[in-house]
């Protein structure tokens, strides 16, 4: 590892730590931030953005997109394009995992999500991905905060974009709801292709 790599590192580590000890939520002080080593290489291909940390699967893992069916939808689409994890990084809008009454996954409010919108912008910019992958479209809606964009996932699913001086691709999420009503899997395997041509158009 070289002083670059080392320091880049010691940085993320600082910043996992600081995510670990947020409890700007109200309802997700028990909960503790999915942002560790586990969450892939912190100089990746792809950085890929999600919801937030499933109950199934991240929050009990402690890594994103495994241990639950969106996790194996995420790996087969991964696969698809011979993408490996170890060269790709995976984070949240949401670093924590949000639960309705009855403990059931729930979709993160707008408050959760601005208290969450530093960390997401720090991390973008220590990682400092060549190119940002949201699935679904919460993850989109966030970039806003970060720098402003008029990307609509219903109409620009797998079209390429240049966003803050990178390639920006906005996919539909792989959970199972999604799967079964919005996008089905033959489909987001055809949108996958997207993200190979991003990475070549990268090099």
């Amino acid at each position: 590892m070289n002083k670059t790599e080392g320091y880049k590192l010691k940085e993320f580590l600082k910043l996992a730590e600081k995510a670990r000890n947020c409890r700007r939520c109200e309802a997700m002080c028990d909960k503790t931030a999915v942002l560790s080593e586990l969450n892939g290489n912190i100089d990746p291909k792809v950085l890929f953005i999600a919801e937030a940390p499933g109950r199934q699967g991240a929050d009990r893992t402690r890594k994103p997109f495994s241990g639950d069916k969106s996790g194996a939808n995420f790996q087969a689409l991964l696969d698809s394009i011979n993408l490996e994890r170890g060269e790709i990084f995976i984070t949240n809008t949401v670093l924590c995992s949000p639960r309705s009454e009855t403990g059931a996954n729930r979709k993160p409010s707008k408050k959760e999500i601005k208290n969450c919108a530093g960390f997401l912008e720090k991390t973008i910019n220590l990682i400092n991905p060549k190119i940002i992958v949201t699935l679904g479209s919460v993850a989109l809606e966030a970039l806003k905060m970060i720098e402003y964009h008029q990307i609509i996932l219903k109409s620009d699913a797998a079209k390429i974009f240049s966003w803050n001086k990178r390639f920006l691709v906005p996919l539909y999420h792989p959970s199972p709801q999604v799967v079964a009503s919005h996008r089905r899997m033959h489909e987001q395997l055809e949108d996958f292709r997207s993200v190979a041509q991003a990475i070549e158009k990268s090099l």
